[in-house]
């Protein structure tokens, strides 16, 4: 016993002797970085690196510049500051069913271009796939820190998982006339997706030590990060930065008009008149807080500040170059949910409403879409929205990736994602906008939900189908259902739900009669999901 109590009393010995795991080290361009192994896994992350330079001071409204250089080992063990933007997490029951899981929580700064990486093999020559998510928030609020983006167990599959911050708001996306003076390209806004540009060109110059194959770089992006990817597909800065792209929520030929160069600008004279200013130096001087919209106020609608056509990142609109194919001719995914249809549907409290809301959107069409998604009472009104969003937003989808294969030599995917999160205290939101990503990440665990084991086996195959796109640029593979590539004479997707295969988009009077709504001018009225 004495002797097995000294051989127990050695060990524990040495192995204390031995202090933590010794932090994973990688060189960068700008310095070493040190990560640290998550808990119970093979996965190394590194949160908090710049991939620019702080945007402050005289660099507000300018694009991004080179991030300094540092001495020594920077401890990557912290995410960094989110961008600018009013924090929800104290009125979390007015942004139903977006839980705290899907809102960002930490401080706010200026300073935030930051990005996060999380590898299973952080080592050069790993040559692994690269996924880099831009998150959504409607360009005003979001962050690669929220808890739903955590990609450790994507990472753990096989992939190194990036995630990032971008500037929002009027700090991401101003114009003005003096910021276009003072631009040797002539354009201003866009900041934010010229951060978005900027940091995978670091990723291409520095993922390699990271394990990353910096040629085979996949950006993926949800609502908002939809929209960037497509236009980062349609912009000639990101040319060659990455090989393919995934949207949920998605891409269509509905969506926000795109201000061009000289509406934007107009629109940030009227705001420097709004804070009592008339030029960016004065608005360069104040204090970010006082930038950011006043709460009281309420949101605003539409995206006053968003992407626009500035002639330099974005030379046309991107469905514009979508249908001609002057843009990266990369594969593509994209899809839907059923509840993204809805985040654009007023309350409607009677038929009235109802027959006035159709007449705006359908105009002389409106009698032929009353026949095809009857209603005769009040009762009737939430089933023949929910309905008819449905088959919009799925024809949409149709039309713009239709448009793109006969454009491009690269493929496009689509889907529509209709299993819903088990909720049983709120099963009237149903599978709705971003539910679909705790599945694509392997994050159900994130959530406080009852989950069965049908979530997890469609956790699985939509995180197998994004790997296995994200590796060749084809979501098929081994046991797993054939996934086909869009073929514009057949109307169809891949449902991914309880049922995993294809389905139609609509019965064919209601899928022909979206078709001929959006070859004519009263498509432009249709939302944008």
């Amino acid at each position: 016993m004495r002797h097995t109590v000294k051989l127990f009393l050695a060990l524990t010995g040495f192995f204390l002797s031995l202090g933590p795991v010794a932090a994973q080290v990688v060189q960068t361009a700008q310095g070493a970085v040190s990560g640290q192994k998550e808990p119970n896994s093979t996965v190394t992350v590194f949160k908090g690196i710049p991939y620019a330079a702080p945007p402050v001071g005289d660099l507000r409204w300018r694009p991004p510049q080179p991030p300094a250089a540092w001495q020594g080992v920077r401890k990557a063990d912290a995410f960094g500051a989110s961008c600018m933007q009013g924090i929800l997490e104290s009125m979390l029951p007015m942004h139903m069913p977006w839980t705290e899981e899907f809102l960002t929580h930490n401080k706010v700064s200026e300073d935030c271009l930051f990005l996060n990486i999380w590898t299973p093999a952080p080592r050069p020559g790993a040559n692994l796939p690269v996924v880099m998510f831009i998150h959504g928030g409607g360009f005003s609020g979001g962050a690669g820190d929220v808890a739903v983006y955590d990609g450790a167990n994507l990472a753990g599959k096989g992939l190194v998982v990036v995630t990032i911050n971008y500037r929002l708001g009027v700090f991401g996306f101003l114009a003005h006339p003096d910021l276009t003076a003072e631009s040797e390209h002539h354009s201003s806004g866009n900041y934010g997706l010229l951060d978005q540009i900027a940091a995978l060109a670091w990723l291409k110059a520095n993922v390699a030590p990271f394990g990353g194959d910096a040629h085979n770089i996949t950006i993926w992006g949800q609502s908002a990060g939809a929209l960037s990817v497509a236009d980062l597909v349609a912009s000639p800065l990101a040319a060659g930065l990455f090989q393919r792209g995934q949207a949920d929520s998605g891409l269509g030929v509905s969506g926000f008009p795109m201000a061009d160069q000289s509406a934007a600008e107009a629109d940030g004279v009227k705001f420097a008149a709004q804070h009592h200013t008339v030029s960016i130096k004065e608005l360069r001087a104040m204090p970010a807080e006082a930038l950011l919209p006043d709460p009281k106020e309420g949101a605003a609608p539409g995206l006053r500040f968003a992407p626009i056509i500035d002639g330099w990142v974005l030379p046309d609109a991107p469905n514009a170059m979508n249908a001609k194919g002057n843009d990266n001719d990369v594969p593509v995914i994209t899809g839907y949910q059923p509840g993204d249809s809805a985040m654009f549907t007023p309350p409607i409290h009677s038929l009235d409403e109802y027959r006035q809301m159709n007449q705006r959107r359908y105009g002389d069409v409106a009698a032929e879409f009353d026949k095809l998604y009857p209603v005769s009472k009040v009762d009737d009104i939430k089933a023949a929205l929910a309905e008819s969003g449905q088959d919009r937003s799925r024809v949409s989808m149709f039309l713009w990736a239709a448009a793109r294969v006969k454009s491009h030599r690269q493929p496009v995917y689509t889907y529509f994602f209709d299993h819903a999160i088990p909720w049983p205290q709120h099963p009237e939101f149903g599978a709705f906008h971003s539910g679909e990503l705790p599945y694509f990440f392997l994050n159900l665990k994130k959530l406080d939900r009852p989950w069965q084991e049908e979530d997890a086996t469609l956790a699985k195959v939509a995180s197998s189908y994004l790997i296995n796109f994200a590796t060749k640029g084809d979501p098929n593979g081994s046991g797993l259902a054939p996934w086909p590539r869009i073929d514009p004479k057949t109307p169809q997707t891949m449902e991914l739900g309880a049922k995993v295969g294809t389905m139609p988009l609509a019965d064919k009077a209601r899928c022909d009669f979206w078709v001929r709504y959006y070859g004519s001018p009263l498509g432009k009225n249709a939302p944008l999901f």
